[in-house]
């Protein structure tokens, strides 16, 4: 595998587009400060699925000996308690 690009703090902030562009194609890239490694920038392992509202209806399972909502808790969020 090929070495991961290094940049340092100044090159980051000129090149941001840039590294961002080949983190997205899959590469690795450091970032460091004073000649030292101090973060590393990868891509994400896979992109978050966004769900609807009620999508896990009947998939979640409170437990029995969970304690009831404070009075109030629900209206909080306008939730049907």
């Amino acid at each position: 595998m090929e070495a991961a690009r290094q940049y340092n703090v100044h090159e980051a902030k000129t090149n941001f587009s840039k590294i961002l562009e080949a983190v997205a194609t899959g590469e690795e890239v450091i970032i460091s400060k004073a000649g030292e490694p101090v973060a590393k920038v990868i891509p994400l392992a896979g992109k978050v699925r966004r769900t609807d509202y009620g999508s896990l209806a009947g998939r979640i399972r409170i437990a029995d000996d969970f304690d009831d909502l404070p009075d109030g808790f629900a209206e909080a969020f306008e939730v049907d308690a």
